[in-house]
């Protein structure tokens, strides 16, 4: 049996009704919005199954600071090589609960991947072993990736930026 978008969304749908938010298929691949409550049991389920999505390919964050209700997100890519099928997962929370199931009982291979995401974003993954900074220095303080810092330093002097617009 080949799978379909349409196949693994009614599935996810199915055993797990009230955990989808939104679906949609941008470039052709599956994009599933699911309740944070719920993601690690749907990734239990995905990989446990005959759907066999048994390669996480990446966690990342993401932060959309207009939104607070959806101010941070996590996103998980899982692979079937059985199936040669990609699917994406997202989860999002306000800034103030940003915390999320670990899943490195599922993969190990998340434990870096959720540090990574903990160092840049700050995002908690409840249940990981050692949820540590992984790339910044522990004494950074903050979480470079959140875009609550300027992008560059307004009192440059050493700059022409009327060649760029500004």
């Amino acid at each position: 049996m080949e799978l379909t978008n349409e196949l693994v969304l009614e599935a996810i749908s199915r055993e797990f009704p009230e955990a989808v938010i939104s679906s949609s298929e941008p470039y052709g691949m599956l994009t599933i919005e699911l309740k944070k409550e719920e993601i690690k049991k749907i990734i239990h389920y995905l990989k446990e199954s005959s759907y066999e999505f048994g390669f996480l390919t990446d966690i990342c964050g993401i932060h959309f600071p207009d939104n607070k209700e959806k101010e941070l997100g996590v996103i998980y890519h899982l692979h079937s090589l059985v199936n040669n099928f990609r699917l994406r997962l997202k989860t999002f929370m306000p800034k103030e609960k940003a915390s999320v199931d670990s899943i490195t009982d599922l993969f190990s291979g998340a434990n870096w991947m959720e540090r990574e995401t903990f160092d840049f974003y700050g995002i908690d993954f409840k249940g990981h072993p050692d949820l540590r900074v992984i790339l910044n220095m522990e004494e950074l303080g903050y979480h470079p990736m959140l875009k609550e810092y300027p992008l560059e330093d307004g009192g440059r002097t050493d700059k022409n930026d009327t060649m760029f617009g500004r």
